[in-house]
């Protein structure tokens, strides 16, 4: 029989006392007083109701406070549940209502709309903060009694992992307490990080990326952690690296571009910075070198998903070539290594599944390995990512990507485009073709039509877009992540339009 952990517990057997856990403004605070603070908002929530296996939505933005009524919750027993604090009531309610959540973590600014939904739901909540209503936080953690972590057997749940929604619905992520224990294991192992490492993720804690690749593997490592309430910018990213110094930057390609496009990337340099790190999307290439030139040093690209929480694929050079990162197995389906396929990785840290989903969780989960919907081509001994399943296009009998094509058209397009998608759609003829959907750089809108027109010139007659669309923004995820599955819907929309403007 496996020994009984806490997932919450396990971050915390590394860290020396005396130093400083997390920085966040001008609060610090150290591995001793974070210990405690966790121990007693876990006395907290359990004076409050809570019970092993009880839902606890964390809803506000990054914060010491977020850190400790999330981890918490977990050291009670109970399963944290980040989520954006930028999402709309309407579009909480569902999260609630398929979660079951009992218990909310809140601010005072957002309590109000939090008390009011409560009344709708059929589930009575109870929701802590500072407010009518609510249950006063403060209070109840001055009030507590620090209590031992709960001991829980490792496959049972600790935390869910709300997936990003870039091709449909998202789906809750069953991770259990086994699975912050191998979080820093690529930190350490490839980045060479300890405990004298300042770790700081511009993404937010309620994204699987900052969580366990910043936060969990922070705290592991006995490092410093250092979060932002604030929601990133390239200009919010610059000053946070002046004020805290951080040694490792993660962040995701969009955000390394807006660096690049208003002059920060360069200020950055020089600055103790020892890794720039990318994941979230596929970083293109052309903006690995511009950063590289700026900064005088290249980001890592990497690959995880909200399922496997860690990191599971990394390329730390100019080839593109992605290999698996310290504790990820990889195990391929029986098809021609020349044909694109999904791959499955097993990794200490992937998801027991998908909470009430079997069709999905039949797909994707099998005996400890977990399926991505992405495709790859296998190379030997290494992987090229070609994107999601439906991106993969057969044109005129070739197979064709479309993240090859946004690559070619990035590096046609510079600066004079800000944002770039294609997709697969149908022709009227029945046949499959490419949309491809742009936004000018402002100002720069005479410029971007002629680098694109150029840029399309120079690719082979089957990688073509047979439509191009300037719109004035791309559908985003809430975390800030494009949705390619409602680009085919705007394709729709802009031939319409087009038609009844001719």
């Amino acid at each position: 029989m496996k020994s009984l952990t806490n997932a919450a517990a396990c971050l915390f057997e590394t860290g020396h006392e005396s130093d400083i856990a997390i920085e966040c403004g001008t609060r610090r605070i150290s591995y001793g007083e974070l210990r405690q603070t966790v121990a007693r908002a876990a006395g907290a929530w359990q004076r409050s109701g809570l019970a092993a296996g009880d839902r606890v939505v964390v809803f506000g933005p990054d914060s010491i406070e977020w850190v400790e009524a999330y981890l918490g919750a977990i050291w009670a027993g109970g399963v944290g549940i980040g989520v954006n604090s930028h999402l709309g009531i309407e579009e909480l309610a569902p999260i609630l209502l398929e979660s079951g959540v009992r218990f909310i973590w809140t601010t005072a600014e957002l309590a109000p709309a939090l008390v009011a939904l409560s009344d709708r739901l059929p589930q009575p909540l109870v929701i802590a903060a500072a407010g009518l209503g609510c249950v006063d936080w403060m209070e109840a953690c001055a009030a507590a009694t620090a209590i031992p972590p709960l001991p829980r057997a490792p496959h049972e749940m600790a935390l869910w992992i709300g997936t990003s929604g870039t091709t449909g619905t998202p789906k809750g992520v069953v991770h259990s307490h086994s699975v912050t224990a191998p979080c820093a294991a690529f930190a350490r192992e490839i980045l060479g990080a300890g405990p004298q490492d300042r770790l700081y993720a511009t993404s937010k804690l309620f994204f699987a990326y900052a969580l366990a690749n910043s936060l969990f593997a922070g705290l592991r490592l006995g490092a410093t952690v250092i979060l932002d309430p604030e929601w990133p910018t390239a200009e919010r990213v610059l000053k946070m690296v002046k004020t805290h110094r951080p040694t490792i930057l993660f962040c995701v390609p969009t955000l390394y571009h807006k660096m690049l496009q208003g002059g920060i990337a360069h200020q950055l340099a020089g600055r103790g910075i020892r890794h720039y790190i990318s994941a979230g999307e596929g970083l293109p290439p052309k903006l690995r070198a511009d950063w590289q030139r700026a900064t005088e040093l290249a980001p890592i690209s990497c690959y995880g998903t909200s399922e496997t929480l860690c990191l599971m694929l990394y390329c730390d050079n100019d080839s593109g070539r992605l290999t698996p990162t310290p504790l990820t197995e990889l195990r391929y389906d029986k098809l021609p290594p020349e044909l694109p396929q999904r791959l499955w990785v097993r990794h200490p840290a992937v998801a027991r599944g998908y909470w009430q989903r079997p069709k999905e969780q039949a797909d994707g989960f099998h005996e400890g390995w977990f399926s991505p919907g992405d495709m790859f081509l296998r190379h030997d001994g290494w992987l090229e990512f070609t994107g999601r399943n439906d991106d993969m296009l057969k044109i005129a009998g070739q197979w064709v990507s479309t993240q090859w094509v946004e690559q070619a058209l990035r590096l046609a397009c510079g600066d004079s485009v800000q944002a770039l998608a294609a997709v697969g759609v149908k022709s009227d003829d029945g046949l499959t073709a490419i949309a491809a959907f742009l936004v000018a750089t402002p100002n720069q809108e005479v410029a971007a039509r002629s680098s694109l027109s150029s840029g399309i010139a120079g690719l082979p007659g089957h990688k073509r877009p047979r439509w191009v669309h300037w719109v004035e923004a791309l559908p985003l995820t809430a975390t800030g992540k494009l949705q390619r599955a409602k680009l085919g819907a705007l394709h729709e929309q802009q031939r319409e339009a087009a038609l009844l403007t001719s």
